[in-house]
């Protein structure tokens, strides 16, 4: 049995007891990445060194007072910098990228918790993509079948977690990229809602959507992760600055009385049969324990894919322009002048997925388009955020499914942006109405592939969301489930 198959509580327990050292937490995670990533490959950097030195300091603190997630390894994705590790966005724009001068807020408030990082986690290029296919380096596998994508862009935060080589991991949901990773992958994945969790120190994709938020194997260990994230920040004018709640004592509440809200638009025609069979049993396991549903609408969803990538990639056009060759990245060597400079650079270090949100949002921003597509695209995003809100007057969450089907094959819709696109239709909404959602597991297909349950609240309640999560998770086994990768879980 590994030592990540035990809770938080229990690990806590054991190394306040010194039954076990951080060393042992930290060696059980190198172990695990030396004998499966060559299979899955969720990380770009380790940061072995750095990591045992910790543990070793760590190991001489057990026994004392300790933090939720003292000596615990965790994973950060790619584009949340960290300070003297290399931080490349999975860019080969950033592949030089080796000493970033400072830590995120995120990791320094778990720096400040004692965790170890073990290492940055692969994902889609500047986290553009739904299968980490994207990523210019080398493609992240799902843990639970490796001919089948683990999601993206988060999708080797997921699979990392998912295939047992950290506790838990640190990603980043512009339009359901912890999500929609965290449904294929069979592991609990949070969006905050918008403002809550710092985003200083997360290289931007769009400004206005992104969010940095935990996945991990159990909802109980989401909510310590999310805990120790949170809070206003100084540093980012988006960080929204109000009284932090205890997320572990909103699981102690049952859901008896919960009213549920069920968008029609969410299992209509799209959504495999057994993803909505699912959900719908899920659906069932909440009546039993008191809580109620009803079908409701959200009529302005089906403009969400749309309106999303005129406004997410408008947001990157203007976010990427400082990746020019000047300052920081790659800088190409063909260059005779400065204007070469800037187009061979930008040529050569961005691929193809990058380049043409950057040519969308460009053109949408631009002289005589701005108001056909980019001002109505926002129109569109308060039209949806508007739903949310109405809906909710009338019920304490909504659910659903996260994906219309389970993870697809690698390769099979890569040539295909439209469809992989859609593939994020019932994440989308959540970002463009700053909503916190969350990802839980709650079936598996025919093919033994895990099926996602999403759980949206209102905004800044994520408390309803843990206490709605971890009561179907312990009144079912799916959380249990572990990808069989090498036969060993």
């Amino acid at each position: 049995m590994s030592l990540f198959d035990y809770t938080l509580k229990e690990i806590q327990d054991k190394l306040h007891k010194k039954e076990i050292t951080v060393s042992d937490l930290v060696s059980e995670s190198y172990n695990r990445i030396q004998a499966v990533d060559g299979q899955v490959n969720a990380f770009l950097t380790l940061n072995e060194e750095a990591a045992r030195a910790k543990a070793k300091q760590l190991d001489e603190k057990l026994g004392g007072d300790a933090s939720a997630l003292f000596g615990i390894p965790l994973g950060v994705k790619d584009n949340i910098v960290t300070k003297g590790l290399r931080t490349t966005c999975g860019s080969q724009f950033l592949d030089n990228f080796n000493d970033p001068l400072y830590d995120a807020t995120v990791v320094q408030k778990l720096e400040a918790q004692n965790t170890v990082t073990i290492g940055k986690l692969n994902m889609d290029e500047f986290a553009m993509g739904s299968s980490t296919e994207n990523s210019s380096y080398v493609p992240t596998k799902n843990p639970w079948n490796t001919d089948y994508v683990p999601g993206g862009s988060s999708g080797g935060s997921a699979a990392a977690v998912a295939a047992g080589e950290v506790f838990f991991s640190l990603g980043s949901d512009t339009g359901g990229s912890i999500r929609q990773p965290a449904a294929f992958c069979g592991v609990v994945g949070l969006k905050p809602t918008y403002g809550l969790v710092s985003r200083f120190g997360l290289v931007a994709f769009a400004s206005s959507l992104d969010q940095i938020g935990p996945l991990t194997r159990t909802v109980e260990d989401n909510a310590h992760l999310l805990q120790a994230i949170v809070g206003h920040d100084k540093m980012d004018s988006t960080s929204a600055n109000i009284d932090i709640p205890n997320y572990a004592d909103a699981m102690k509440q049952d859901v008896k009385g919960l009213k549920i809200a069920v968008p029609k638009e969410y299992l209509q025609e799209g959504v495999a049969p057994e993803v909505r069979e699912a959900v719908l049993s899920a659906l069932k396991v909440y009546e039993n324990m008191g809580a109620t549903w009803e079908e409701v609408s959200l009529p302005h969803s089906r403009y969400a894919v749309a309106a999303y990538y005129l406004l997410s990639s408008s947001e990157a056009s203007a976010n990427l322009a400082r990746f020019d060759g000047v300052r920081y990245g790659v800088r190409s060597e063909k260059a005779e002048n400065m204007l070469d400079m800037y187009k061979l650079s930008r040529s050569e270090g961005f691929g193809d997925e990058v380049k043409r949100r950057i040519m969308l949002g460009t053109f949408a921003l631009s002289s005589g388009y701005y108001d056909a597509y980019y001002k109505k695209a926002q129109k569109v995003r308060t039209l949806i955020k508007n739903d949310f809100d109405k809906v909710f007057e009338d019920y304490d969450i909504i659910i659903g499914p996260t994906t219309p089907t389970p993870a697809f094959k690698i390769g099979e819709k890569v040539d295909d942006p439209l469809t992989m696109y859609a593939n994020d239709i019932l994440t989308i909404p959540v970002n463009l109405a700053g909503v916190p959602g969350m990802s839980i597991p709650c079936g598996l297909s025919s093919e033994g592939l895990p099926i996602g349950l999403q759980i949206i609240g209102k905004h800044f309640d994520e408390s309803t969301i843990y206490r709605t999560a971890h009561a179907f998770e312990q009144a079912t086994d799916f959380h249990k489930q572990k990808a069989n990768l090498g036969g060993d879980r």
